[in-house]
């Protein structure tokens, strides 16, 4: 039964990456992005700081880590991307939709991603070009607000982004993906850790450390708590194809269990760098942590323009936003690319010249959201705002909770034994059986909890 089952799962070889620091930092360039940059520092600052990271980052053992390691083992195992990966290890079933729903997730976030990475481009040349020199808050807002709700500008920045990320999609897995995160990666921690330095250095700067490492329980409230359990979920690129695409890349002997850890670890730690940079700035100069979405675009401006040689800081800090932005679209538009060549049959440059240009089409109803569709509404919200939701709160959870249901329960259990353990030559028993465990019981009921607070069923 067992050779039964090792042949039908050992597929054709395909193209993959190259070796372990190719695979660490591909996986890494997919889970740090703008969530690092943005969402992290926000929704700590609105949810009470350090008491909230500790409930994040037993949300991302329980939930993130064991999701993105099933992911994983699906795409190693099946040797195939989102959609081709259930198909050969569930064959005549339905299961490949729940790889169908990831693609679509992926098209969608690329989408509405696409818009705001090209306003973090775009900030670079205004930082450099000195347009956001000013520690105005009205001045900041109507900088942001004049370029956004501009028709051409957003929209050229948008395909700028699109070409980028395009191109090196186009050069492949080894030479294209692999190559340009063991380049960006290593330039991101540097970039990091010089703005964390200066931030660390300004007067009043401990008030933000408190906010970051002293714990307020009394913060904690049950929407704190499904705040944590959907930035884990969401922020490790889990939901969304792009994990098991990357998992059908990666060679036989690969840790799988050991590859989630490093990149877990290392996704964290550039989270609470970022959020090291920002909120001290934030409170040496007076302004608020709960400041959300505009703590990017325009408190973090003032911040910088507030400090000696701020305009520096501001523009290395918008190159170390596009730097993490670029790596997370990367995974993204592999996805789609990845079904048309499999699914379809198609050259990798015809699927990533047709994929450019639906997502360009698509994305640029997200980024006329600002301007000529604004008063256009679906379902209450803007296209920006519809894109977001309907993969955010809809597609990733079912897509995630699909996954860890294939592999707690459709996937036999000597099946994942065998991939995590690399057929045996790793002696993991234990955690083998304690991700088996977890991934059976505890994600699917933590996901389902996400997913209903995300339709707004219970507060």
């Amino acid at each position: 039964m067992r050779e039964a089952s090792r042949t039908q799962t050992q597929f054709s070889s395909r193209e993959g990456f190259g070796s372990t620091l190719g695979v660490i930092a591909a996986t890494l360039g997919s889970a740090v992005g703008l969530g690092n940059i943005w969402k992290f520092p926000t929704i700590t600052g609105q949810n009470g700081g350090a008491a909230f990271i500790l409930i994040y980052l037993l949300c991302v053992c329980l939930i993130g880590l064991p999701v993105m390691i099933s992911e994983f083992v699906i795409g190693r195992r099946s040797n195939a991307a989102a959609v081709g990966s259930f198909k050969r290890l569930a064959p005549s079933t339905p299961w490949f939709f729940a790889g169908l729903s990831g693609a679509v997730a992926a098209f969608l976030i690329m989408a509405f991603y696409t818009s705001v990475a090209g306003w973090v481009y775009a900030y670079i040349f205004k930082a450099i070009g000195g347009g956001l020199m000013t520690a105005d808050p009205k001045v900041s807002e109507q900088a942001f607000n004049t370029f956004v709700s501009s028709v051409w500008s957003p929209l050229i920045w948008q395909w700028i982004v699109l070409i980028v990320t395009g191109a090196v999609i186009l050069a492949g897995v080894k030479n294209g993906i692999e190559r340009m995160t063991k380049t960006l990666l290593p330039i991101l921690f540097v970039l990091l850790l010089i703005c964390d330095i200066r931030a660390l250095t300004l007067p009043g700067a401990s008030e933000g450390l408190a906010f970051l490492f002293k714990p307020d329980f009394a913060q904690i409230t049950g929407a704190t708590v499904l705040a944590a359990m959907g930035l884990a979920f969401f922020k490790l690129s889990v939901g969304m194809g792009a994990m098991i695409t990357y998992g059908s890349y990666i060679g036989k002997g690969e840790n799988l269990i050991g590859t989630g850890v490093k990149v877990a670890l290392a996704d964290t730690v550039v989270s609470m760098m970022a959020g090291m940079a920002i909120f001290p700035a934030v409170f040496a100069f007076g302004f608020s942590p709960t400041d959300g979405a505009k703590l990017l675009f325009m408190t973090i401006p003032m911040v910088f323009n507030s400090m000696p040689f701020g305009q520096v800081f501001l523009t290395l800090f918008f190159i170390l936003s596009s730097i993490a932005a670029t790596g997370a679209m990367i995974s993204l538009f592999e996805v789609p690319v990845a079904y048309l060549r499999e699914e379809r049959n198609w050259s990798r440059k015809r699927a990533t010249v047709v994929t450019a240009l639906g997502m360009a089409l698509i994305g640029s109803t997200a980024t006329l959201s600002n301007s000529l569709l604004a008063d256009f509404h679906l379902f209450g919200k803007t296209l920006f705002d519809l894109y977001d939701y309907t993969s955010s709160n809809l597609l990733l959870p079912i897509t995630g909770l699909a996954i860890a249901l294939f592999a707690g329960w459709k996937l036999s259990r000597w099946d994942i034994a065998d991939e995590i353990s690399n057929s045996g030559s790793l002696n993991n028993k234990r955690l083998i059986q304690g991700y088996w465990l977890v991934v059976r019981f505890v994600v699917p009921v933590a996901i389902v909890i996400v997913l209903l607070s995300g339709l707004g069923l219970f507060d």
